[in-house]
């Protein structure tokens, strides 16, 4: 745990919910022990879109979709997503609420390997939200920092492990040694990295909000 439990609790009590169809989705997910994104990253997603308006956005890691719903339904109407999925499970379970949401125009799905799917991506991204394999983050770094547009933002989830990402390595779950190495890897990246600036943010399970800087003289 990352914050305090009772804190956490009383923030989220605040917190208005979403459509009634997102707020079906997450019960379903939840009890079909999906990870989907906690209460406070949603909030913070949607807050993030009414400030930034991105019309393209780039998502690693679907799942059953939604965040991409998420984003779908308080981004702006233009808004275009791209997301990838590499678990084959879920991949038809995520079609299928797109179809039911009936956002299927505003999403391109693209199945497979993230680390493969990201080098053949062209274009520039407003916004690009990390929510995949962890251990994998720092393998993709850089072509997703050539994918982010100047003054665009990496919103990436899920990089504090529940507080544990501090631990002595030895303290550590065998299993779990090359993921927090690798985490760490790539928070020391986003931050030392001289192309964004970087806050790490105690929200839910640990996010990392980075900024494209622009070049002197880019609009």
């Amino acid at each position: 745990m990352i914050v305090e439990e009772r804190m956490r609790t009383f923030i989220n009590s605040l917190d208005p919910g979403n459509t009634p169809f997102l707020e079906e989705l997450e019960k379903e997910a939840l009890a079909s022990d999906v990870p989907i994104i906690r209460r406070e990253m949603q909030s913070f997603i949607k807050t993030l879109l009414v400030l930034q308006k991105p019309e393209r956005i780039l998502e690693v890691g679907t799942a059953v979709g939604f965040s991409t719903l998420l984003m779908c339904e308080y981004g702006p109407e233009n808004m275009q997503i791209t997301t990838i999925e590499n678990y084959e499970k879920r991949i038809p379970l995520a079609r299928e609420n797109f179809r039911r949401a009936g956002r299927e125009d505003q999403i391109t799905f693209l199945e497979g390997d993230a680390g493969c799917i990201l080098k053949e991506l062209s274009g520039h991204f407003d916004l690009i939200f990390m929510d995949a394999a962890k251990g994998q983050y720092i393998h993709w770094l850089e072509d997703v920092l050539r994918l982010l547009k100047p003054g665009g933002i990496l919103l990436s989830d899920n990089v504090l492990q529940e507080g544990e990402l501090i631990q002595s390595h030895y303290l550590v779950e065998r299993r779990d040694r090359t993921i927090y190495k690798r985490m760490r890897e790539y928070l020391y990246a986003l931050k030392h990295d001289p192309r964004i600036a970087t806050s790490i943010l105690p929200l839910g399970d640990g996010a990392a909000l980075s900024v494209k800087k622009q070049k002197r003289g880019q609009v």
